[in-house]
């Protein structure tokens, strides 16, 4: 048996496309209402180059959809005030309706105070404690990008997830905490697993839907997946390879595990491709949010 290759590349171009139709929807507004172009703000601190590469890749997807991209670039040594000032000026903006602070800050700055600075309307990377308390009370809520695009590329298998048992291996407020309530909102039955879990091969086996965001390369074996089960694999490792470079694996050992799997996602070409196009989707529904549109068929 050899695993589906779920394409994140391909499912993360038809979302696109279908959120550029959208954006072209409501800048023509309806003859009522005027139409609007959703803005997306994002602030790096710093010169990392991941980041950097992060930034350029939304800022480019951002105008390739119409809609109007904000770039902001500050200093390592930037002071925690003065962010915190640039925030407050998104806030209120206008033309803005998407506010992400790149992500991992420099320890000079409290990563919390200044999500928590973001307005929840415009938290399109879903991280305010507003944002994330709806979702985990079941209300509507922006979510985080990751977990949502995790959500979208496990439908592309499965039209419903109703009853089936997901374990999401990993509990960071980034990935593994909002994906088990998306999970839960579509009604699947779900365990959250991590590093102190116990028996977690055993966990793993009796999953219908197996979700690795742990951090650790090729941790989950193809001995521990249930045989036709959906696997999503949410970690970007680099390894050192016999040429000396570096390759990108994920948490999933994949040669092994898509022997077994129903369906799994490949590193690179998987999850990652999902979460600027789901940066994108936020974006939207915060700009339809904000001006008290009807929320995207997105």
């Amino acid at each position: 048996m050899t695993a589906r290759i779920i394409d994140g590349k391909l499912i993360a171009a038809e979302l696109r496309a279908r959120v550029a139709d959208e954006v072209a929807r409501v800048q023509r507004g309806d003859g009522i209402t005027p139409g609007i172009t959703p803005g997306l703000a994002v602030v790096l601190v710093g010169s990392d180059p991941a980041s950097q590469v992060y930034v350029r890749s939304k800022h480019k997807q951002t105008q390739a959809a119409g809609m109007a991209s904000f770039e902001h670039v500050l200093p390592d040594d930037v002071a925690q005030g003065e962010l915190l000032a640039l925030i407050a000026r998104l806030n209120r903006d206008t033309a803005v309706h998407g506010i992400l602070v790149q992500l991992p800050l420099p320890k000079t700055l409290n990563t919390e105070t200044v999500i928590n600075a973001i307005d929840p309307a415009k938290d399109v990377d879903g991280l305010h404690p507003n944002n994330a308390g709806r979702l985990a009370g079941g209300l509507a809520a922006l979510s985080p990008c990751t977990p949502l695009g995790c959500i979208i590329l496990t439908k592309s298998v499965h039209a419903s997830l109703e009853g089936m048992n997901a374990i999401v291996i990993g509990r960071s407020n980034l990935v593994g905490r909002p994906l088990v309530q998306l999970l839960l909102n579509e009604n699947a039955t779900v365990t959250i697993a991590h590093s102190r879990s116990r028996e977690l091969k055993q966990l793993c086996a009796r999953a219908d839907l197996v979700y690795a965001a742990v951090g650790k390369p090729e941790m989950v074996r193809g001995d521990w997946i249930k045989p036709g089960a959906t696997v999503i694999d949410v970690g970007i490792n680099r390894l050192p390879d016999t040429d000396g470079k570096t390759r990108l694996v994920g948490d999933v050992a994949f040669a092994e595990v898509s022997q077994v799997a129903g369906a799994i996602t490949p590193v690179p070409g998987g999850v990652g491709q999902m979460t600027v196009a789901c940066l994108l989707v936020n974006t939207l529904r915060a700009a339809c949010a904000i001006h008290g549109l009807p929320k995207p068929a997105v």
